[in-house]
């Protein structure tokens, strides 16, 4: 197959919206830096970059912060979907955007509201991305530690306040850090469990199921 995606890559020293326009591509981040005060602040290099970082936008970034986290360098390893988004528009213009679809190392679909412009905000939802394949093409790669915990924290914090709190009293201090790292968010997605779970028969919220080990 002659493959004419390679003759319309624009020159740039980073990726672009048109990079994408053959179709979405799933990244492996190998580095994330920070450079506070610049224009682009954030860039996050991947397996294959040839030195064309993705630097996301404002609205981007805090998708990546809702999901993954502030801490930056705790993206290495992890992986994303992106694609172009044609109505994403500049100065009014449609002019396309890079958007990420889906993440690894999430315990469930996120939703957060995103500015359209200066008066609306939309919904913008990022799905979980299926596990890496096995060397082979086998069965994906089972959740390692790090993995496994943040999935959990997740599904506590959906239970509430209560539950969280007393799933984290039961950690080891070095699986408690890996969780702070994502603690914003569990505290918002807990207080809104318990603003909308209801009490059982006794006037009490919901029990939560039984614990699960982490290695």
């Amino acid at each position: 197959m002659t493959d004419l995606s390679q003759t319309i890559t624009p020159k740039s020293d980073q990726l672009n919206a048109d990079d994408l326009i053959a179709g979405p591509r799933t990244i492996k981040v190998t580095k994330a830096t920070v450079n506070q005060g610049a224009e682009q602040p954030a860039s996050i290099f991947f397996e294959g970059d040839n030195g064309k970082p993705y630097k996301p936008g404002l609205s981007m970034r805090r998708v990546l912060v809702r999901a993954w986290g502030v801490n930056a360098s705790a993206y290495v390893g992890r992986r994303m979907t992106l694609y172009r988004d044609d109505n994403v528009k500049f100065g009014g213009v449609a002019v396309g955007g890079i958007r990420i679809s889906h993440m690894s190392d999430i315990g469930g679909e996120i939703t957060l509201p995103l500015s359209e412009n200066r008066k609306t905000r939309k919904p913008f939802t990022v799905r979980p991305l299926q596990a890496e394949r096995a060397p082979g093409g086998g069965k994906p790669n089972g959740e390692d530690t790090r993995t496994k915990l943040l999935r959990i924290a997740r599904e506590k914090a959906a239970l509430g306040g209560g539950d969280l709190d007393d799933w984290l009293g039961k950690l080891k201090p070095d699986h408690r850090a890996i969780v702070d790292e994502i603690e914003a968010e569990l505290r918002d997605r807990a207080a809104e469990a318990d603003d909308r779970l209801p009490p059982d028969d006794d006037g009490f919220p919901g029990f939560a199921p039984a614990d699960e080990e982490v290695a």
